[in-house]
């Protein structure tokens, strides 16, 4: 009788997946939510948007009307560029932003993530390179891999990312035989960052973008969330034909909806509705009636205004606490919107090493690393305020400062710290 073939492999199916997942990896931020979710634990990491000031007893009485006046239409199929309405009212919510518009120039998509997926698919080819800030959004490194990009970043300083290091880029990439397909950023509080682009800034790398003919992807789920600036132009403001701008719902109304919106020229449109229709046939429609019925029936600017105000609060806590508690050789952004303060730790320290000693002093965050595609931002943290009490946002920061000084006390046991860095006495200034 044969010998029973015994089954070594962990995954059975490994010879069949396409090439494309072999770069998949799962989210950094999804990873930590068994830990984040903990209630001793105070998370800095996620960045969920913190709903709580939203009308709800509103926005279940126009539900409910809209299920009893509408309920066969708004719980059916739709179109897949999206419905008329909600269309024209994106136009409206973008004029915030300088942008002019038409509403057969937008096609509605399950959040801008996977608008950035469509746009993504529409372009790149296996082997192309994606030009991302550096450090850049951890969700569209992901899309990027997925489709077997080739992601190159570009430096950023105080001012957002550097139009020279962008003509840098596309020439050294293009000199290399490689192909450059589009430029991704986030210029409006970026995440992870928190950096503002300048409004020189987008001027400049407008221009630099024609000049060198590479299209740019503006990711913009932030931009009316500034605290301490207005709404800024988008760079899609200063040009129609450069630029494919990507909105969501999800910062300035509710996650859990799932809408987005891709704002592109109408050839690159009608790709993406057939892209749409190949993914989904059609975004979720009874989402975009919700969305529709509550910015005709609520004063949703109001809404963003105290949005604003109660992220400042979280923000300020943050900033405070940082300052009270960070020891020497640290440092971070002071972002003007958004949800994110980039931690920069100091010399010689790795944030995803820390990470155990951080759950054990009860307080999580994301390690820098997963915002490179290059393996670089092992020295830095991502720090979420959007969604604790400001009570717990200056908590988590004491608790990280005692993993820092902790950190720095045992390296400074073994010699492998600076000494400047030695805080003498336990005190922090």
């Amino acid at each position: 009788m044969p010998e029973k073939r015994v089954e070594t492999r962990i995954d059975h199916y490994v010879d069949v997946y396409a090439d494309r997942t072999n770069g998949l990896k799962a989210s950094a931020v999804r990873a930590l939510f068994a830990v984040a979710n903990r209630p001793e634990i105070v998370s800095l990491a996620g960045g969920m948007p913190n709903i709580a000031d939203l009308p709800l007893d509103v926005i279940g009485s126009v539900i409910g009307d809209l299920i009893k006046e509408n309920g066969p239409q708004i719980m059916n199929y739709g179109s897949a560029q999206g419905e008329d309405k909600i269309r024209e009212q994106i136009c409206e919510v973008m004029s915030l932003e300088q942008i002019e518009a038409s509403p057969d120039d937008l096609v509605i998509s399950c959040g801008s993530q996977q608008g950035l997926d469509l746009v993504t698919r529409t372009f790149v080819n296996p082997g192309d390179v994606v030009l991302a800030e550096a450090p850049s959004y951890v969700g569209a490194l992901g899309t990027f891999t997925s489709y077997q990009a080739q992601v190159v970043h570009v430096a950023m300083d105080e001012d957002g990312i550097i139009p020279e290091a962008f003509r840098g880029a596309v020439v050294a990439t293009r000199s290399a035989g490689r192909t450059v397909k589009f430029l991704y950023t986030i210029p409006n509080f970026n995440n992870p960052s928190g950096m503002l682009l300048s409004v020189e800034r987008r001027q400049e790398l407008l221009a630099a973008a024609k000049e060198l003919d590479v299209l740019i992807v503006e990711d913009n789920p932030y931009g009316l969330l500034g605290i301490d600036v207005p709404p800024q132009p988008a760079i899609r403001s200063m040009d129609g034909d450069q630029v494919i701008y990507l909105g969501s719902f999800s910062k300035t109304f509710a996650p859990g909806f799932r809408v987005g919106w891709v704002l592109a020229p109408p050839a690159i449109v009608k790709k993406l509705v057939l892209a749409q229709e190949a993914a989904t046939l059609c975004p979720p429609v009874f989402s975009q009636f919700a969305i529709s019925a509550y910015l005709s029936n609520w004063d949703w600017r109001a809404q963003i205004e105290q949005f604003r105000s109660m992220y400042r609060l979280r923000r300020d806590s943050m900033l405070r606490g940082l300052d009270d508690h960070m020891p020497p050789g640290t440092t971070w952004t002071h972002p003007k919107g958004g949800f994110f303060v980039w931690l920069t730790l100091p010399e010689g320290f790795d944030s995803e090493q820390m990470q155990g000693r951080a759950t054990s002093h009860r307080v999580a965050y994301v390690p820098g690393t997963a915002f490179y595609a290059d393996g670089l931002g092992s020295r830095n943290i991502r720090l979420s305020y959007c969604f604790p009490t400001p009570e717990r946002i200056y908590e988590g920061t004491r608790r990280l400062g005692d993993v820092l000084t902790e950190e720095i006390e045992l390296r400074s046991a073994f010699g492998m710290v600076d000494p400047r860095l030695v805080i003498e006495g336990g005190d922090r200034p």
